[in-house]
């Protein structure tokens, strides 16, 4: 039987299998794509932590793929975005139908099975442009030519789409922090959940029999450290807390603060209607016409406010924070030209300048008896 929920990402009431139910809170994560340089740190890390067993040598619970070609499993996106149909959005809602309300008749959800060969290219498309790169071209402001990497994990969306489709009920959402897990000893194998994920972030170990999916990092959560994938990204790209819907959001809560407040950050496909919690701050350089179809309607005044960030204290002290530690920043302020981030009980976490301080060492060391000379 469906349910009406209220979907704030895309403004509207939709349907559900499931009646509405959110978490006591809600975890959630912030990228941002202008910083990440497709080091793969992050899979690797995840990899090596969870699914380097027997049936999981293809299994990338984090994956770094390049838009507009790449994509893990191949042509994901392409293949939903085709099977949804139009997507339209008005003044201030998706008009278009979700992944459920699309749907065919006996159906909980629209939903295709990708090939087993599609799981074999993680890096396909890896550093292809958006078009051709004549002889003797250069590197022309804006980008005439484009590539960008979309870092993916699982959404740990408010309405599952893979919850919704398991016959078994052996999909659940925790209640104390809404990360979505797969229950084991329930799962028969029936894949469902694979075919019904518009994201495709689950995966079937043909070793087990089971279906397996990122778990968010659960232990290190639950003792307010980052996820690996957050912890050991290079770039600083990433920036992990808790969301809270609009009408509650926070100032001083960081992920608040950069989906509602500054409303930088932006849902992956929020048509699909799963309403995802991880986030992605657009790249600035992208043609907006395919980035509107990625992350909505918003997308040209989140990259207008980040271009700002320099005469935005608190949003560039906040984009500083991002992989300062590898704690949980819950609470941040900026002070004295300082980003203070904080626990949630107020402890202090770490400290970051707006500006990198600069020290100009003396010509004459005298400490030393000797000169300096710039070597070039």
């Amino acid at each position: 039987m469906s349910h009406q929920v209220l979907n704030w990402q895309i403004n509207r009431k939709m349907t559900y299998w499931y009646p509405e139910h959110r978490p006591r809170r809600q975890f959630a994560g912030v990228f941002d794509i202008n910083k990440c340089i497709a080091c793969q740190t992050c899979s690797l890390a995840c990899k090596t932590t969870w699914t380097s067993g027997k049936g999981q040598e293809l299994m990338f619970w984090n994956n770094v793929e390049t838009k507009p070609w790449g994509s893990y499993p191949t042509g994901w996106d392409v293949k939903t975005l085709s099977l949804l149909g139009p997507q339209k959005w008005g003044k201030e809602e998706y008009e278009g139908a979700t992944v459920f309300e699309a749907a065919p008749k006996g159906e909980r959800v629209l939903q295709y099975s990708p090939e087993d060969g599609d799981w074999c290219n993680v890096n396909l498309g890896e550093d292809e442009c958006s078009g051709i790169i004549e002889k003797g071209a250069y590197l022309k402001i804006p980008h005439a030519v484009w590539f960008f990497y979309l870092q993916r994990i699982c959404n740990h969306c408010t309405y599952p789409a893979c919850l919704a489709a398991c016959p078994r009920g052996a999909i659940y959402k925790r209640p104390e922090d809404g990360v979505v897990l797969i229950d084991q000893k329930n799962c028969h194998g029936h894949r469902e959940c694979m075919k019904a994920c518009p994201y495709k972030r689950i995966f079937f170990n043909v070793v087990t029999g089971t279906s397996e999916k990122c778990i968010a990092c659960y232990p290190s959560l639950e003792s307010g450290k980052s996820n690996r994938c957050f912890e050991t990204c290079i770039g600083k790209i990433r920036l992990q807390g808790w969301i809270n819907t609009p009408e509650k959001a926070q100032e001083d809560n960081p992920v608040d603060f950069l989906v509602h407040i500054r409303k930088v950050a932006l849902p992956l496909y929020p048509q699909f209607g799963t309403e995802p919690n991880v986030y992605y701050i657009p790249p600035k350089h992208v043609d907006p016409v395919f980035l509107r179809q990625m992350f909505g309607p918003g997308v040209d005044k989140a990259i207008a406010t980040y271009k700002n960030a320099k005469n935005d204290p608190e949003l560039l002290g906040l984009l500083l924070l991002q992989g300062s530690s590898d704690r949980i920043i819950e609470r941040f302020k900026v002070k004295d030209g300082t980003a203070i981030g904080y626990t949630a009980k107020g402890a202090e976490i770490v400290r970051v300048p707006l500006k990198e301080p600069l020290y100009i060492r003396p010509y004459k060391d005298t400490a030393l008896d000797v000169f300096r000379h710039n070597v070039t």
